[in-house]
């Protein structure tokens, strides 16, 4: 017999709230220092629900970067869908990255700081990510060379830069306790000139 729509729900409802938990323990704490205590603590659950649905400490973390993933990816996708021509599609994709991640920073935090460090397993899953918009952001360059509107170049080598920029960017502003979403959000417009002007145009 299959669960009802109601236990699925509040299923969903406890691992939404372990994830949450999740976010503010590891942002806080670190990977290392955080406990799956503390989340069962701040998540108001049990040890018991959260070992129903992760089954280590790893794969909340795991679970945390995909969720951040999906986010920027979903966040992008309806940016791009808004825009007409590659090079808008492409600087879409930029700003919109750069606006979700003002307004989510412990998730930035998590990605950029907590995730460094911790051995393959989790390097894999970010360098995973890496490709993901990357790969995005060439695609689109490519796009506007075969379009005319760029002209031939090495657009992977392009797509490597352009992400190193925004890492870099986030990465101080991160690390800038000081520095408000406004901060970043002010410099998001000199960024995509820069990145524009790296690719000619």
């Amino acid at each position: 017999m299959s669960p009802s729509p109601r236990a699925e729900e509040a299923k969903a409802a406890t691992r939404r709230r372990i994830l949450d938990a999740a976010v503010d323990v590891f942002s806080r704490l670190g990977y290392h220092q955080a406990a799956v205590d503390e989340i069962v603590r701040e998540s108001g659950t049990s040890k018991g629900a959260i070992y129903f649905h992760f089954p280590s400490k790893e794969s909340i973390f795991f679970a945390v970067v995909e969720e951040f993933a999906g986010l920027l990816e979903r966040r992008i996708d309806q940016a791009i869908g808004e825009r007409r021509g590659a090079v808008h599609r492409v600087t879409a994709a930029v700003e919109v990255a750069l606006e979700t991640l003002s307004r989510h920073r412990k998730l930035a935090k998590i990605f950029l700081v907590d995730a460094v460090g911790l051995g393959p397993p989790f390097a894999q899953r970010v360098l995973a990510v890496h490709e993901r918009f990357t790969g995005l952001v060439q695609r689109y360059l490519d796009q506007a060379v075969a379009e005319g509107d760029l002209e031939p170049q090495d657009t992977a080598l392009a797509a490597t830069v352009w992400f190193g920029a925004l890492n870099e960017l986030l990465l101080r502003w991160v690390l800038d306790e000081k520095a408000g979403p406004e901060v970043l959000q002010a410099q998001i417009p000199a960024l995509t000139t820069l990145l524009l002007r790296s690719v000619g145009r």
